[in-house]
């Protein structure tokens, strides 16, 4: 029969799930930093600044991240930054 190789040719679905499963491993290795709320933002950044990680500037009312030397005048902006930077970090040290 001519047209049994077609029906029984299962390549196109073997395709669509190695690309689904691969999109999954890329999801599960990402690093969310946007899922924050101020609640655990402010816990996060009094970890860092006990950790002397940020130091709090009064008289300018900013933090420093003095890992990046970078500035903010929020702490959620700060968090989710020092989440990143993390991250960023964490990888580009997995891949040496």
């Amino acid at each position: 029969m001519p047209g049994t190789d077609a029906l029984d040719d299962a390549s196109a679905d073997y395709e669509r799930f190695e690309a689904e499963l691969v999109a999954q491993d890329q999801d599960a290795a990402r690093v969310a930093v946007a899922d924050i709320d101020d609640r655990r933002a402010h816990s996060l950044v009094n970890d860092l600044v006990n950790d002397d990680v940020v130091t709090p500037i009064p008289n300018e009312r900013v933090l420093v991240h003095e890992p990046s030397d970078e500035a903010f005048d929020s702490i959620l902006q700060l968090a989710v930054f020092h989440r990143g930077w993390t991250a960023a970090r964490d990888a580009g040290e997995g891949g040496q």
